[in-house]
C-alpha cells in the first residue's frame, strides 16, 4: 500500500510525512487521554493495551483513503482490522493532514496556511497570483433538509462545493480552500471569502483571473487582469483578430491555475465526494497540502515576454 500508485506519494516524500507528522500525533493522542483522565497518568508509559497499526500504517491507509477513495471495509480487510478502526485511524490523520497547509517555492519550511499568507508572501516575494474557482460533486442532501438547494450549481447542474484555487505563475499551488456551496457565484466568493480586501491591503499584488472575476477586475484594473470583452458583432474583422490574440495571450498566461486544479482531480475525492460534507474541508485542505509539496519542488522558471518585436527595425 506504500507503493506510489497507492498513497500518491513518492517514497521520499512519505518519509519526510513520517519524520514530520508523527510527534504531532503522538502529542495529539497523549494530549486526548489526558483530557479523558482528567489529569496525569497513573501507570508506566508502554502499559495498557497496544495499537494494532504503527503510525507508519495509519498514514498509509489515510493516503490511500484519499488517493484512491478506497472504502473502509476493504482496508481493513487489506490489514486484518475492523473498520471502526480504519475509520477512527482516518479520523486521527486526516486533520494532522489539513494543518499543515501549503508549501512555499524555493522556501523550506515555510507554510501558507490563509489567503492573508498568500497575499503576504506575494507582495514580499513579487509573485504574480493566478486565481480560479474549482467544484467538486457531493452528494445530493436528503429531502426536506434546509440548504438543500443551496449547494446546486448553475454551471454543473450539480450538487458540489466550490473552492478558491491560487497558484503562481508556473501553476504550483500556494492555496485552495474557503469553501461554499455550489451554487454561489465567484464574484459573490470574492466578497466573502475577503480577497478584495486583500487587494487593498497589497497594492502591488497583481493577479490573473478569468471572466467569473470581472467585477474584481473592475474594481481593481490595475492589479487584477481578466480577458477581454468581445466586441459587438458589427465590429471590423480587425477588431476581432485584435481581440481573439488578446484573450488568447490572457487565457496562455491563466492556464497554469488550471493545470493546478487538475492535480487536485487526479485524487479521487476531488473528482466526487462521497463522504459527509462536515469532512469535506479537511480533506481537501490535506489533499491540497500533499499536492502543495510535490509542486514546491519544481524549479522556478522566470517568465519570458510575450512582446511582439520587430525582426528588422524598418524606422532606419
Amino acid at each position: 500500500m506504500s507503493h506510489p500508485a497507492f498513497c500518491g506519494v513518492s517514497r521520499q516524500h512519505l518519509g519526510d510525512l513520517l519524520e514530520e507528522l508523527q510527534p504531532k500525533w503522538q502529542a495529539r493522542c497523549e494530549g486526548g487521554r489526558h483530557a479523558r483522565r482528567g489529569g496525569a497518568r497513573q501507570r508506566q508509559p508502554g502499559a495498557g493495551p497496544k495499537y494494532q497499526l504503527t503510525f507508519h500504517d495509519r498514514l498509509v491507509i489515510t493516503l490511500v483513503h484519499l488517493r484512491t477513495g478506497l472504502t473502509q471495509e476493504a482496508l481493513a480487510a487489506a490489514y486484518r482490522v475492523g473498520s471502526s478502526t480504519i475509520s477512527r485511524t482516518i479520523g486521527e490523520v486526516r486533520p494532522i493532514l489539513a494543518e499543515r497547509g501549503f508549501a512555499v517555492p524555493d522556501r523550506p519550511g515555510l507554510r501558507l496556511r490563509t489567503l492573508q499568507d498568500v497575499f503576504a508572501y506575494a507582495a514580499a516575494e513579487g509573485v504574480d497570483l493566478c486565481l480560479d474557482g474549482a467544484e467538486t460533486q457531493v452528494r445530493r442532501p436528503k429531502a426536506g433538509r434546509p440548504g438543500r438547494q443551496a449547494f446546486v450549481s448553475g454551471k454543473r447542474k450539480q450538487n458540489t462545493i466550490k473552492t478558491t484555487t491560487v497558484s503562481d505563475h508556473q501553476g504550483r499551488l500556494l492555496f485552495s480552500g474557503a469553501q461554499r456551496p455550489g451554487r454561489m457565484h465567484d464574484q459573490t466568493a470574492v466578497r466573502t471569502e475577503g480577497i478584495a480586501e486583500q487587494f487593498r491591503r497589497y497594492p502591488q499584488v497583481s493577479a490573473k483571473v478569468d471572466s467569473g472575476y470581472r467585477g474584481l477586475a473592475g474594481e481593481f484594473p490595475d492589479q487584477v487582469t481578466d480577458p477581454p470583452k468581445k466586441p459587438k458583432d458589427d465590429a471590423c474583422e480587425g477588431e476581432m483578430r485584435a481581440w481573439r490574440e488578446a484573450r488568447r495571450r490572457q487565457s496562455s498566461a491563466r492556464i497554469c491555475v488550471e493545470h493546478a486544479n487538475a492535480e487536485l482531480r487526479q485524487w479521487a475525492p476531488m473528482r466526487r465526494f462521497t463522504g459527509r460534507r462536515d469532512t469535506y474541508d479537511q480533506t481537501h485542505r490535506a489533499i491540497a497540502g500533499l499536492i502543495s509539496d510535490r509542486a514546491a519542488q519544481r524549479p522556478t522558471r522566470h517568465q519570458h515576454s510575450t512582446e511582439l518585436v520587430l525582426a528588422n527595425d524598418t524606422t532606419r
